[in-house]
């Protein structure tokens, strides 16, 4: 008979090669896990866009978080072409510039909630995020007399508990599928041909109050538009408020489909 011995070397190698194997398997059950949990809750993502089929219609919306210099041209520019839009504001923008805000919900334009001192939401307490979106809402309704429904996250920044939260204070959680990307001082021309190329039915655009060459933008991108027959809507008259689902792209999609 042979009696085999193991070297105490021996026995701590196999030991460790044991502890990788359970440690791999395990994270591999993790991720899997991630991966079922993202496909199975579609609706903890914030709507970017909305299944319209092939309806031309779109909604322009504007972040209003820094400078005021541009928003009594944009409210011009807007009321020449016959457009309402929405403008998600920070609260300490409303702080500086209530006369803005009054002025934008005069002329027809729906004022929403963009937080109240522009933080990244996933980095505070669901307490701090309930008090940063009610302080906004509170200082935007005491000069329109409407209550915001439509959150916007400073940066594009959101996860999960982000997008429960602001259910929990009722509020959809937007973002956008066309990027002017207007911040970065494009020029005009390159704004224009950026969201033209870009647009598609149920498009959920995004352009800045401050930037630079905005007002030189809109123009011609809102003649693009009446000349495309796309139809130029605020946020809240493009989503959907029930019966939806959001898939993986962030597109809101009826789950009735004969529905629009």
């Amino acid at each position: 008979m042979k009696i085999f011995v193991m070297r105490k070397n021996s026995i701590i190698f196999y030991v460790i090669l044991f502890a990788v194997a359970l440690t791999i398997v395990f994270v591999n059950r993790k991720e899997a896990d991630f991966v079922f949990n993202n496909n199975s809750e579609l609706n903890d993502l914030p709507i970017y866009c909305v299944d319209k089929g092939e309806e031309k219609i779109c909604a322009i919306s504007f972040d209003a978080a820094w400078g005021n210099e541009d928003t009594e041209k944009l409210i011009e520019i807007l009321d020449e072409y016959d457009v309402k839009t929405t403008f998600f504001v920070v609260g300490s923008w409303v702080d500086k510039y209530p006369e803005s805000v009054k002025a934008l919900h005069d002329a027809g334009h729906e004022i929403m909630n963009h937080s109240d001192t522009h933080p990244h939401m996933t980095k505070i307490s669901a307490d701090a995020m309930k008090t940063e979106i009610e302080k906004c809402d509170t200082k935007i309704e005491s000069i329109t007399g409407e209550k915001p429904f439509l959150f916007r996250p400073p940066y594009g920044d959101y996860n999960s508990k982000v997008i429960e939260t602001l259910a929990e204070c009722g509020h959809y959680t937007v973002q956008w599928s066309v990027d002017s990307l207007d911040w970065k001082d494009l020029t005009a021309d390159e704004i224009c041909t950026r969201v033209t190329e870009k647009i598609h039915p149920g498009a959920i655009v995004l352009f800045h109050n401050a930037a630079k060459n905005t007002p030189d933008a809109l123009p011609k991108i809102l003649g693009y538009m009446k000349e495309n027959n796309y139809k130029v809507v605020p946020v809240s008259d493009i989503i959907h408020k029930d019966n939806y689902t959001i898939d993986h792209t962030g597109k809101q999609i009826l789950k009735n489909n004969n529905e629009r």
